[in-house]
């Protein structure tokens, strides 16, 4: 037997932020991180539109991009004072995380994050809050995901909470929140959400549900990214649902190595998640082709590549990731994107040992040992093809 979760509810389009005055309670924390949504009027938006509800509103302001678990505890204690029985996620995937890892501490105080960070592994939430994500860039999807990444600050290693406990009650995707980000931002975000419906839809956990959204997403994307880079309206907007439909797809098929290495090189490389996604993926494909090959034709022919057999057309699938990379000036390797080589190489083997470790492995459609996980790292780090 398989499961499929999703939101109760997801509110979309033009103007759907609305919603929020229709919301049922008393007190509202709100958590967001990026000043461009104070700038932009958003914040001030949600404000109003909760105090249309009659909710006491507070704000957590100030969530750094991988959020940390101080970040998370500091919140969790004014949540304590404060009391919510509403919780409402802003932002961009850093905001929205430490507002779902801060819903688990709140309602568990004595949990502890070891605890939170074994899958699948939390106590029935929704005791004393109900939470409520307003995503505001097209990439992490995490509105609709069963999944949270907070960065131990100490280590620089980021642990992926998974539970479906933490799937939003609702989800509302705006897509006027988007017309604001930057180009680089766009990149990064519109990359991540590619690299969710491709590796979702080879995963080991994959569905019906989850093949149709993952192949309606890259359809999506494949027509409006680089229009949406381009600053585009209408495709910001198209992407900015792409990757709501891709985040459906993966919080329920998971992920695959492309995440396992972002996941383990983020922190400790400085390399930015969408940014990490976007350089992994051309090379993942080559590696899981040997037995995922049908899977990534299934893909290039949604895309409509050229090339008459799967052979032909996984090849068109690694260029065409290429191409996107060259279209947003985004770099090709690790060493490209100016890592040192000093220290990837002295980071090498830990990086690895863990990437292999990481939950994402579990479902990438072909097992790798850490062996392969180095190589597939130095790979990538000096751009050579993958051919093991």
């Amino acid at each position: 037997m398989q499961r499929f979760t999703i939101p109760r509810d997801v509110f979309f389009g033009d103007g759907a932020l609305s919603y929020l005055k229709e919301v049922k309670g008393k007190r509202a924390f709100v958590v967001i991180g990026s000043e461009r949504l104070v700038k932009d009027g958003t914040a001030a938006k949600v404000e109003n539109y909760l105090k249309e509800a009659n909710m006491e509103v507070k704000f957590f302001v100030g969530v750094e991009n991988d959020p940390t678990v101080e970040t998370v505890m500091k919140g969790v204690k004014e949540m304590a004072d404060f009391k919510p029985d509403t919780i409402v996620g802003v932002g961009g995937g850093s905001p929205i995380d430490a507002a779902k890892a801060m819903w688990i501490f709140y309602e568990y105080p004595e949990f502890t994050f070891e605890e939170a960070a074994k899958p699948f592994n939390l106590p029935e939430l929704r005791q004393k809050a109900k939470f409520y994500a307003v995503p505001t860039t097209s990439g992490t999807a995490t509105e609709v995901t069963s999944f949270s990444v907070i960065t131990d600050e100490k280590t620089g290693i980021k642990y992926p909470i998974a539970d479906y406990n933490i799937t939003p009650d609702v989800a509302i995707i705006d897509t006027t929140l988007v017309q604001t980000m930057p180009k680089a931002l766009v990149a990064n975000t519109g990359m991540d959400a590619l690299t969710h419906a491709i590796e979702a839809y080879p995963s080991t956990m994959r569905s019906p549900y989850t093949d149709a959204l993952s192949m309606k997403a890259i359809e999506l994307i494949g027509k409006n990214l680089i229009n949406s880079y381009n600053g585009v309206d209408q495709a910001r907007k198209d992407m900015h649902i792409a990757q709501n439909l891709a985040g459906m797809a993966f919080s329920n098929a998971i992920l695959g190595i492309i995440h396992s290495m972002a996941h383990k090189t983020g922190k400790i490389l400085n390399v930015a998640h969408g940014m990490a996604n976007a350089i992994y993926l051309s090379y993942a494909i080559e590696f899981n082709a040997k037995v995922a090959e049908k899977d990534y034709a299934d893909i290039a022919r949604t895309l409509k590549l050229s090339g008459t057999t799967d052979k032909e057309l996984v090849s068109s699938l690694v260029e065409y990731v290429k191409s996107l990379r060259t279209a947003m000036n985004m770099p090709h390797s690790l060493k490209e994107y100016g890592i040192d080589e000093t220290l990837f190489l002295s980071k090498l083997d830990d990086l690895a040992i863990t990437a292999v470790a990481d939950p994402c492995t579990g479902t990438n459609p072909r097992t790798i040992t850490v062996e392969e996980m180095k190589k597939l790292l130095m790979a990538i780090y000096y751009g050579e093809k993958v051919t093991f």
